[in-house]
């Protein structure tokens, strides 16, 4: 290797024609998920404290997004159900409502948009049970793992049936892959993919997205027995194995930037599409930042996409999509 000042590496860096010629990572539209949360009623826009600039949508809202997405180059969306109170319960019976919430807005983004994007449809109880946790519980309060996969499995086929295109287990219980993989090919979704979280972390990071799907008040306890412990590495590789043995199509880290060590282990381990979620408390902190004056909304943004690029991320889901695509088109 040549030595300055044959080698001078600033030279690919000088104009901005060279610096993109020269850019090993890129980020695109395509690159991106959007999360949006569903709320009843028509032509409601309700905005979350929490998360600036977000809001809950009704189903005509979530349809006018959804064209916005199509418009921006966004491939797919994520839907999150802001369950009312009174359609809460112990037992979540209401993700097995063929009219609920989810299945009504898949239906309607389906019906104007078609194929012209994706529904990537989240699975777990947590909107819909009354004590906030991700499935069922004892009298101790603690997740019964198998009798929360039989109500995991209804609901991903009650969402398959109402149009989803992308299954996404957050639930964190042990065989629930399996199971709803199987339940799929029976009941002949065949090409309904499964997006599995396959680490999620038990993380402090979420707190604006439970207060987006009204679970934060309800909440008894935690959920550290079935989400991820934040110092292990190698068990989050044993989880992501599984899944994929169990009929995952792709994987998913949650948190993002936390877990960027994570998302490039597992791509080097497996090969496989791995997505990271920028979650909400991620999306608060640049707000934040900027609502201070110490940060550029743009560059910010874009830059941590990039992270999530090198990590070997094939996509993200970020409350910033709209944003970062508009601004990639730009």
């Amino acid at each position: 290797m040549t030595s300055y000042p044959m080698t001078r590496l600033r030279r690919t860096r000088a104009t901005a024609w060279s610096r993109a010629l020269h850019r090993e990572v890129q980020v695109t539209p395509a690159d991106l998920i959007w999360p949006l949360f569903v709320t009843e009623g028509t032509g409601v826009e309700d905005p979350i404290g929490s998360l600036p600039g977000v809001s809950r949508w009704s189903v005509d809202g979530i349809v006018a997004r959804a064209k916005d997405a199509v418009a921006a180059g966004i491939p797919c969306l994520a839907l999150f159900p802001y369950t009312q109170p009174d359609r809460r319960s112990e037992d979540g019976r209401e993700a097995l409502n063929p009219d609920n919430l989810m299945c009504r807005a898949v239906r309607a983004i389906k019906d104007a948009c078609g194929d012209d994007i994706g529904v990537l449809t989240d699975v777990a109880l947590d909107p819909y049970t009354s004590h906030g946790q991700d499935g069922l519980i004892d009298e101790r309060g603690y997740v019964l793992n198998d009798a929360t996969v039989e109500v995991l499995v209804g609901q991903s086929l009650n969402q398959a049936a109402a149009g989803a295109d992308v299954i996404a287990p957050s639930d964190m219980m042990d065989g629930r892959i399996a199971a709803i993989r199987e339940a799929l090919e029976g009941d002949s979704h065949h090409n309904v993919q499964i997006m599995s979280y396959a680490a999620k972390y038990a993380s402090a990071f979420y707190g604006p997205f439970r207060d987006a799907v009204g679970s934060r008040g309800l909440l008894k306890g935690d959920k550290k027995t079935y989400q991820m412990d934040p110092g292990n590495a190698e068990e989050a590789l044993r989880e992501v194995e599984l899944d994929l043995a169990e009929g995952a199509d792709s994987v998913m880290v949650k948190p993002g930037l936390p877990y960027l060590d994570i998302a490039i282990r597992v791509k080097q381990a497996f090969g496989v599409p791995v997505f990271a979620y920028q979650v909400s408390g991620e999306y608060a902190m640049i707000e934040a930042a900027v609502a201070a004056g110490a940060a550029d909304r743009d560059a910010m943004v874009l830059e941590t996409l990039l992270a999530f690029k090198r990590a070997g991320c094939s996509g993200v889901l970020t409350y910033h999509a709209l944003h970062a695509a508009r601004l990639m088109g730009a």
